[in-house]
């Protein structure tokens, strides 16, 4: 059996390389998934990941520039 990791606010911070204040505005603006449990507010890792991978950008490269540019056209 398996033990799943639950992060509160503060680690989830440190884990993300965050302020606390970034993952409270997260919270209330319901842009990652988190788990109440009473009052207390906690994140799984594999949530935290998710929400970091959905922010994901691609880099640039000169291929990508000229279909970009194709489909403007």
């Amino acid at each position: 059996m398996s033990v799943q990791q639950h992060y509160s606010v503060p680690e989830a911070a440190a884990y993300l390389g965050t302020s606390v204040r970034f993952i409270r505005r997260l919270v209330a603006d319901r842009r990652v998934t988190f788990y109440k449990v009473g009052r207390h507010v906690r994140f799984k890792r594999e949530d935290l990941e998710a929400f970091v991978q959905a922010g994901r950008v691609e880099a640039i490269t000169a291929d990508s520039v000229r279909r970009d540019l194709w489909r403007a056209a």
